[in-house]
């Protein structure tokens, strides 16, 4: 019978944000030897597991993550950094728009300063780029889309599952334009044909991708002709989110010439 352990630390106090959060640490049990794993980092993390702390029902990743581990296949820890409540939509949102502040920055500085250093401590997880991925849905499709192009020094993937990139009047495609592409990159992306707008703006972002020269290796695309936008549709896309994500590949971490 599988075991699944998920820590529960913190709570912690978040520079800029009121009040206090947890996130959640979900450690495979089932692993071949004692190497360090692949580990991501997403938000929302009261959505991420169970149902209970959720208000849409749990993803259960980690029931994800343990499948792929018995099989043989890489899975990572799983960070889930629990979002901030009210102001949830502040610190998800990169850019300043009539409904949000636009301190996604704020929390990036929070997640690379200090969470990342304190679970590289505590926890067996790769300290290197290519091991070390960012994710989210919604709101946190694009935090985590963001997040890889602004600290890709740190996040060397993103998975972004039916990402908010309507944001703003959709200024992240001109901001991820002008940042550096990664040196070491490798992006998922989905939406759903019942979630509006979010299925063209999804298929906009992987083809200007695709035109800066992202290969099959480095993103894989998503549509989902039945998906809408819930917990529940991101569970189902999930395992094979991390399943492609965490696979090894051909190394595809570029020049800086």
């Amino acid at each position: 019978m599988a075991t699944h352990v998920i820590y529960k630390i913190g709570p912690f106090s978040l520079p800029k944000f009121a009040g206090e959060r947890h996130v959640r640490v979900y450690l495979p049990t089932e692993r071949n030897d004692g190497s360090p794993l692949p580990v991501l980092y997403i938000f929302d993390g009261q959505n991420i597991f169970h149902d209970d702390p959720s208000m849409a029902g749990g993803w259960y990743l980690h029931h994800a993550a343990h499948d792929l581990h018995a099989v043989g296949k890489p899975a990572p820890v799983i960070v889930g950094i629990d979002h901030g409540g009210v102001d949830r939509i502040h610190e998800l949102s990169p850019f300043p728009w009539e409904d949000s502040r636009g301190e996604a920055d704020h929390l990036i500085d929070w997640l690379t300063d200090e969470l990342v250093p304190r679970i590289q401590r505590e926890f067996s997880v790769r300290d290197d780029v290519a091991g070390t991925a960012i994710g989210g849905s919604s709101m946190g499709g694009l935090a985590a889309l963001y997040a890889h192009f602004r600290r890709s020094d740190i996040f060397g993937a993103a998975l972004c599952m039916s990402p908010s990139l309507w944001v703003a009047e959709r200024k992240i495609y001109d901001r991820i334009a002008e940042l550096p592409r990664p040196l070491t990159s490798r992006i998922y992306v989905d939406a759903g044909a019942h979630e509006g707008d979010m299925l063209s703006d999804a298929e906009r972002l992987v083809a200007q991708l695709q035109s800066s020269g992202y290969s099959d290796d480095e993103l894989m695309w998503r549509p989902d002709p039945y998906g809408a936008h819930s917990e529940h549709h991101w569970r189902k896309r999930a395992p094979e989110a991390l399943e492609w994500l965490f696979t090894p590949r051909a190394d595809v971490t570029r020049s800086a010439a």
